[in-house]
Order: C-alpha cells, then sequence, then structure tokens
C-alpha cells in the first residue's frame, strides 16, 4: 500500500513550493535533497548574487558621497569578512526553508535519490513508492568545450574564493556573466567580458542591451563581443585566454559563464521511461507532467525560463492541480524579470522586436537622462525607458529599463500590464516627483 502522495527530489524553490503547498491541502509529501536547502537560488545564484551586487556597489556610492558634502577614502574591501557574512546569511536561509518544510508537514530525507519505476525512488539503500513523483533537481553550469577550460571557475565556485581577484575575463554574454562582471569590476578588479555573439543578453530588447554595453564601457569594463575563446592556458602568473584571432589576455581569473543545462545526469529518468530533451531537459505538457504520468518535473529541469518566481508559480500550480481545484494554466508571456548588472537592466512584456513581429502596428516611447542622483556627483552615466504600445488598442506591450532601481520600478509596471493597462491610463497616472519612476508615465511623444 503506497502511503506517500507526492516523492519530490529537489529541495529548491519549485520543489519546496510544491511540497508545502501539496501539504497544505492535506498530502502526505516527502522531499529528498542531498544538499543544503533552497536549491540554486539561495545557495549558489539569486541571494548571495545579489549580496554581492550590493557589496560591489559600495566603493561608488564611497566616491560619490564625496559630491553630497562628504570627504571619504574608499579602501579595499575585506573579502574573508564579506564571504563570512554572505555564508552566515546562506546558513540561515537554509534553515528557515527547512523549518518551513517541516511545520508544513513535509518529511525531510537527506540523501542522493534515483528514479526506480513510475512510482519508486531510490535513497540510502531504501526504496520510496508514491502516488506522484516530482523531479526538481534543478540546472548546473554547462561545461566549456576548449583545451583548458579546467582553468575556469563556474558561477559555482564564484561565490566561495578565497581571494578577491585583480584580472579577472568573463567568458559568455548572459545574466551570470554580465552580473558578475559588474561585481568583480565594483571590487576594483580589471574585468574583460567575452562574448561570440553581436550583442549579449539575447532575448532582451534590443535597444535595452545597447544602452547597458554603453554604460558598461563607460564605467571601465573591457567588453568585447563577436571574441570567441579558442583555449585557455596556464602560467607563471596566473592564466592566458587566447581567442581565435590571435589575441591573448592575461588574467588571474577565469570564470565561464556559458549557460545552465538540466540537472538530470544519474538520476534514472531514461530507463524509468521519461523521455529527455537532447539538451536533458525533462519534456512535460502544460500540465508539468511527463511522458510517464505519474512523473511530474518543474523549474529549472525543464524548458520554461529559469527564473526562482517561474518555478514557484509551477509548484503552486501543480500541487493545485495534484491535490486541490485544478489550477490555471502558466503564462510566459508577461515575466518581469531583472538582470543585476551594473546598471541593472529590467523588463516586463514584450521587446520591441517581439511586439513588430507578432502586432500590425506599434509604437515606441523612450526617455533618456542623467539621474539626479549624479547631478551632484558629476558621474557620467544614463538611464534609459522604453515603453512598446499596441497602436491599434492603445495596450502597453513591455516596460523595459536601464539604471538605478529599474528591478525595484518594473516590478510595480508589472501588475499595471499583467491588468492590460493602456498608454491612456499610463497618462493619465500622476508621478511621483522626483523620481525616474516618473518619466514612465510622462512620456508623450512616440518615436
Amino acid at each position: 500500500m503506497v502511503e506517500i502522495d507526492l516523492l519530490v527530489i529537489g529541495g529548491g524553490s519549485g520543489g519546496v513550493r510544491c511540497a508545502r503547498i501539496a501539504a497544505s491541502l492535506g498530502a502526505k509529501v516527502t522531499l529528498i535533497e542531498e544538499k543544503e536547502m533552497g536549491g540554486t537560488c539561495v545557495n549558489l545564484g539569486c541571494v548571495p548574487k545579489k549580496l554581492l551586487v550590493m557589496a560591489g556597489h559600495v566603493p561608488a556610492l564611497l566616491e560619490d558621497a564625496r559630491g553630497f558634502g562628504w570627504d571619504t577614502q574608499v579602501a579595499p574591501v575585506d573579502w574573508s569578512r564579506l564571504m563570512a557574512n554572505k555564508n552566515e546569511e546562506i546558513e540561515r536561509l537554509n534553515r528557515i526553508y527547512e523549518r518551513m518544510l517541516e511545520r508544513a508537514g513535509v518529511t525531510i530525507v537527506r540523501g542522493r535519490a534515483t528514479v526506480v519505476d513510475a512510482h519508486t525512488i531510490a535513497v540510502n539503500g531504501q526504496q520510496l513508492q508514491a502516488k506522484h513523483l516530482l523531479i526538481a533537481t534543478g540546472s548546473r553550469p554547462q561545461d566549456l568545450p576548449i583545451p583548458g577550460s579546467q582553468h575556469a571557475i563556474s558561477s559555482d565556485q564564484a561565490f566561495h574564493l578565497e581571494r578577491r581577484p585583480e584580472r579577472v575575463v568573463m567568458i559568455g554574454g548572459g545574466y551570470i556573466a554580465t552580473e558578475f562582471a559588474g561585481i568583480f569590476h565594483g571590487f576594483g578588479a580589471h574585468v574583460t567580458q567575452l562574448y561570440r555573439g553581436e550583442l549579449f543578453l539575447q532575448g532582451f530588447d534590443a535597444d535595452c542591451r545597447q544602452a547597458l554595453a554603453a554604460e558598461m564601457r563607460a564605467s571601465g569594463i573591457d567588453l568585447r563581443f563577436e571574441a570567441n575563446v579558442a583555449a585557455i592556458a596556464q602560467g607563471d602568473d596566473g592564466y592566458s585566454v587566447m581567442l581565435t584571432d590571435g589575441t591573448a589576455l592575461p588574467c588571474d581569473l577565469v570564470m565561464a559563464a556559458t549557460g545552465r543545462v538540466p540537472n538530470t545526469q544519474g538520476l534514472g529518468l531514461t530507463e524509468a521511461g521519461v523521455r529527455l530533451s537532447e539538451r536533458g531537459a525533462v519534456v512535460v505538457d502544460e500540465r508539468f507532467q511527463s511522458s510517464v504520468s505519474s512523473i511530474h518535473a518543474l523549474g529549472d529541469v525543464i524548458d520554461t525560463p529559469q527564473l526562482t518566481p517561474v518555478a514557484l508559480a509551477q509548484g503552486t500550480r501543480l500541487a493545485h492541480r495534484l491535490f486541490g481545484d485544478g489550477s490555471t494554466p502558466m503564462d510566459y508571456d508577461r515575466i518581469p524579470t531583472a538582470i543585476f548588472s551594473t546598471p541593472a537592466l529590467s523588463t516586463v512584456g514584450l521587446t520591441e522586436e517581439a511586439a513588430r513581429a507578432r502586432y500590425k502596428s506599434i509604437d515606441i516611447y523612450e526617455s533618456r537622462f542623467t539621474p539626479m542622483h549624479h547631478h551632484l556627483t558629476g558621474r557620467e552615466t544614463k538611464t534609459y525607458m522604453k515603453l512598446v504600445v499596441d497602436r491599434l488598442t492603445d495596450r502597453v506591450l513591455g516596460c523595459h529599463m536601464v539604471g538605478e532601481h529599474a528591478p525595484e520600478i518594473i516590478q510595480g509596471l508589472a501588475v499595471a500590464l499583467e491588468c492590460a493597462a493602456t498608454k491612456t491610463q499610463f497618462d493619465a497616472t500622476l508621478g511621483i516627483h522626483p523620481t525616474a519612476a516618473e518619466e514612465f508615465v510622462t512620456m508623450r511623444t512616440a518615436r
């Protein structure tokens, strides 16, 4: 007799959310995790990344203080203290995740799990059976397929460096590479970021990508596009990153951030009949059901946007579908997101490129300005804002921003887009003056 209703492999955002909601709906739930609770987001992603981003902004803030009348000295960061404080916060969150599961009535099992069949998981030398299995094992950094790749670290190792690097070569043009380029630059390192394509951050609005590239270069980051890495070599004084054009870039840290792949290796999924994509993702339908009806998957382990809020929403929906009154399908069109680069890029809704492909005619509203903060600091930096509007219905299709506080501002606008706000309604909204955010409700002339 099967006594467990739901058996979850993976204690990250999606797995924990689904387990908690399912338990609250009366299901008997067991969750298996072999590492720290909280998954990538808490341990090797969103949370520690944001802490380092904020720490990396401190030197610039201290320099800016002079423009406001304070004489300050910018001393090097105490790297050991920063890492210790960061680790203490992560451990606090690990404990919170465990307590949340325990209070919800979820049984926690520590160990490496493998799928035996449609209803059975093996862990710690025993077998557990359940009506439903959930694969929520997340993703891992993608390997760099070049000679000398063993000399490069991934984002996993970047959170546990023993010392602050002085010269960094960043390989990649996605979220992680761009964020860490800003982090290391903020701590005073000379940073070179390499991307093989014409412009980094594919999938984001082209104007925003160009605006961010200009700001990063103006700040001193050596940003190089159409740069292909041939090999990495170790020398007496660090490393040398060799490009296909013959350029050699000396550094003392090479970081590869060329994407993440689903964490499905060694789980026994194929043997159990679960279909995987070419890149190893669990193939699921809109209900997060795999090719084996009792096995489900969500989060970074399936081919949907690899974002914590997406996994949380998927976990909630799956729990309600299995043990509640059903759930609404996921809508991936209006996912608010942010790159915590320096400056930040944040967006919700359609890019200009996507809107032009989908709608007959659109209007573009944009604004570029120097943030008020820097009217006294003298720092050369610009904020860029953009609205994409369907001319026929007046509905706002996308909001995009590059600049200080962009994620905080876009989160609020995401509500407006979810409510199908029109440009007329944006125009009728009073701005808060003086703020950067008011620009989104004062743009009057289309491009």
